[in-house]
């Protein structure tokens, strides 16, 4: 017998409240800049347990304007933008060389919170980039040295033998370069902060770049 998609869509909520807290925000009392407010959304997130918060959604356009959207890792977020990582030659890698510009999106359903931006993207000199990857643990190093992300792949038994390799080189060579391997950085233009309301009643503020500083203003929900 299949699945019944619409009776489970139905049997769904969001929000239940004995996995979510709503907190109240009052957006006049907001710092001056979306870091600032990311930061101590982020510190919220961790605190209510969100499983995973600093996991997010890059959205790229490629080589042929057609949209992509995956989950990817906050590596960092200070003045110069927000940063995640990957290989120049993965499909991310080749849409931000074709359109060096892209959408992060933040949910932490443990409160009812989103955090969304936009903005151009950079990548790091190669040093910086080699200096995150091995800051990071073995396995990430033995997945990036795996590279050929995105490539087609022939059968499992290949990956299970290609990791494997690169799981010893890993191990052997724990600074051993992988000269793909990018980290980039996304700086807003602008950055949307929406706090989830029992009524309905959600708050969106977003900050947006100009030539003064960040400006700020609500949007309907």
């Amino acid at each position: 017998m299949g699945t019944d998609l619409p009776a489970l869509l139905r049997s769904l909520r969001v929000w239940d409240a004995e996995t979510t807290t709503l907190p109240a925000f009052d957006p006049d009392t907001s710092p001056p800049t979306p870091l600032a407010l990311f930061t101590s959304w982020f510190a919220d997130a961790v605190a209510a347990g969100q499983p995973e918060p600093h996991t997010m959604s890059l959205a790229t356009v490629d080589e042929e304007g057609k949209p992509d959207v995956r989950i990817v890792m906050l590596h960092g977020a200070d003045a110069d933008g927000w940063s995640f990582a990957t290989h120049a030659t993965s499909r991310k890698g080749r849409a931000l060389i074709a359109h060096p510009y892209a959408a992060l999106a933040f949910y932490w359903p443990a409160l009812g919170r989103q955090v969304r931006m936009r903005g151009p993207v950079t990548s790091a000199p190669s040093e910086e980039s080699q200096a995150d990857l091995h800051a990071r643990s073995t396995g990430a190093l033995a997945a990036a040295l795996t590279g050929r992300q995105s490539e087609e792949l022939s059968s499992l038994d290949e990956l299970r033998r290609v990791s494997q390799a690169a799981w010893e080189r890993a191990r052997e060579h724990p600074a051993e370069p992988s000269p793909t391997w990018t980290l980039y950085r996304l700086r807003p233009h602008t950055v949307e902060f929406f706090q989830g309301d029992p009524d309905r009643r959600h708050v969106r503020l977003e900050y947006r770049s100009t030539e003064f500083g960040w400006s700020r203003g609500l949007l309907w929900p």
